[in-house]
């Protein structure tokens, strides 16, 4: 009897009777045809969605960080809330590429390439939080550790807010050179196959003359594995420095050792919400159900409801530490997250955290698209509302009653938060137009172990070696 390379219990990576012709023909042409209606409309949506954001910054810089919402107690409202959501939303794209290339999980295959665009686009919508928030944005140079003669001006290197700056840039170049290197044999793949002398030449200059040799292939394998390995840390540092922003403080509420774990979980829980809302769209448009099958849909659920889990058990330690430290300010800043004056946020954020992604535990759920899609729009509001109660709710009661305040949040700031939408969609809907949204040449990487016409005359084999081995001893 042989021995095969997967079990055949496990289900296709690639639905249909595929050989690679159809890989590529199905994955590529979306790209060399017109986008439908659905495409257009959505593209000019997020365009609207830009704009209405643009003019939001324009009218913050124009007049001063007054117009937001923000004042002397409060002096973090929606905006740093809004950075680390979306910073939050960029984890998953490097922590499904890297961590499941490092430990050969076949099932990324069909998702990375579309998460790994996704983490791109969120980052550059979470930088854009910080830089605004400083009012006076012509000054944004001060900010760089440059040698200058203008006295003792350099940023604060002990700040988690300069440690921020460092892990996010690092962050975004390791993913943006992650993303791009995997795109190179399809770009290459579009070169060959294209009609007009512009496309030929500008899909040939992305895809840097590969040719498909042996040795294309090794350098791409090298490469592919190096970059993992330096994005596996950067996943686990990213939310670890954003949650330092607050763990390094004194005030009631944020001075824990329990943020760094519990960001990281809670990056990776929006993470892949967000993922599984883009993908759930995309293969309903580009029609890409045979490749990003339920198998993969479910496998992200089954990551959404571990890390969801991992947040609840978070909440409540941080509950029990507080009443266990016996620190009067310690104490009150929570009793004011449960029934103080935004206890409706804090309830959002536990009821769309920790108890609707347990509903995941039944597989005719984690196998439902609808439910799915609905439940991934959830998790990402619910973990935008822990944030909100991780900012607002710890500064709002200061020690001073005097001081005491209640934020709601101005136009503008909401304009801008609604502006970083229209970017990241719009980044999107090009994404999916000129470039391949599921990783052409990973697909037939995984189709003769993985593939439903393999995996079914495996089984036959498999049947029919049984059978002969049967037969053979049944004589003895």
């Amino acid at each position: 009897m042989h021995l095969k390379y997967e079990s055949i219990v496990r289900e296709p990576l690639v639905d249909g009777n595929k050989t690679y012709r159809q890989v590529t023909e199905d994955i590529i042409s979306p790209i060399e045809k017109k986008p439908g209606k659905m495409w257009y409309i959505g593209f000019f949506i997020s365009l609207i969605l830009l704009g209405f954001g643009a003019f939001s910054v324009f009218w913050e810089v124009y007049f001063g960080i007054g117009v937001w919402g923000i004042n002397r107690t409060v002096g973090w409202g929606w905006d740093i809330t809004n950075f680390v959501w979306w910073v939050g939303i960029g984890h998953a794209g490097t922590l499904i590429s890297a961590i499941l290339l490092i430990f050969r999980q076949g099932w990324r295959t069909g998702v990375n390439r579309a998460a790994e665009a996704m983490t791109i686009f969120a980052v550059m919508c979470a930088g854009q939080f910080p830089i605004f928030h400083m009012g006076r944005v012509w000054d944004a140079m001060y900010v760089l550790p440059y040698p200058n003669t203008r006295g003792p001006l350099w940023p604060n290197f002990n700040s988690a807010l300069l440690w921020d700056v460092f892990a996010i840039s690092t962050y975004f170049t390791v993913s943006l050179l992650f993303w791009y290197s995997g795109l190179v044999p399809d770009f290459a793949t579009i070169r060959d196959r294209a009609k007009t002398k512009f496309r030929k030449r500008a899909y040939g200059l992305a895809s840097f003359g590969w040719t498909g040799t042996a040795k294309n292939w090794q350098r791409f394998e090298s490469l592919s594995l190096v970059l993992a390995g330096l994005s596996t840390p950067l996943v686990l540092s990213v939310h670890t420095i954003v949650s330092f922003d607050f763990a390094t403080s004194v005030i009631p509420g944020w001075h824990t050792t329990i943020f760094p774990p519990y960001f990281v979980a809670g990056a990776i829980f929006s993470g892949f919400a967000m993922v599984q809302t883009l993908l759930i769209l995309v293969r309903k448009i580009l029609g890409l159900e045979e490749y990003i099958t339920l198998g993969h849909i479910e496998a992200m659920n089954k990551v959404i409801v571990l890390t969801g889990s991992i947040v609840g058990v978070a909440y409540l330690t941080e509950l029990f530490m507080a009443w266990y430290s016996q620190v009067v300010y310690e104490q009150d800043a929570f009793n004011w997250r449960i029934i103080g004056p935004y206890w409706w946020s804090y309830w959002a954020m536990m009821t769309c955290n920790v108890v609707s992604p347990q509903l995941f535990w039944f597989k005719k759920l984690r196998r439902n698209i609808p439910f799915t899609f609905i439940m991934s729009i959830v998790v990402n509001i619910g973990m935008w509302f822990e944030r909100f109660v991780i900012i607002v709710t710890s500064l709002y009661r200061d020690y001073l009653p005097g001081s005491w305040t209640y934020y709601s949040p101005t136009w503008p700031e909401v304009g801008f938060y609604i502006g970083t939408f229209g970017l990241f969609f719009t980044c999107f809907f090009l994404f999916a137009k000129y470039f391949p949204v599921v990783a052409v040449a990973e697909i037939k990487f995984v189709l003769k172990t993985s593939g439903d016409n393999y995996k079914k005359e495996m089984a036959k084999e498999d049947e029919k070696t049984i059978e002969e081995f049967v037969h053979e001893n049944s004589h003895h």
